[in-house]
């Protein structure tokens, strides 16, 4: 009985140091899309930003034309 419980216990020491191995790869691997994602946000609020000057840039100009000679 004693070998049933001692076989059916993990017993190798190998596994705590592959777990603690993965869990430090995928942390890593959180923080690096983390950072992707802030800077791809940051590239697209200030794409937005241009696209929002070009357009009142355009109707600004479209509204010169307008005006009365």
């Amino acid at each position: 009985m004693a070998k049933a419980l001692i076989g059916y216990m993990n017993s190798d020491l190998r596994i705590p140091a592959r777990l603690t191995a993965e869990n430090t790869r995928l942390r890593t691997r959180v923080a690096e899309l983390e950072a992707l994602v802030l800077r791809l946000s940051q590239e697209n609020d200030a794409l937005a930003a241009a696209h929002a000057d070009a357009l009142l840039d355009l109707g600004s100009e479209t509204m010169q034309e307008m005006q009365p000679v």
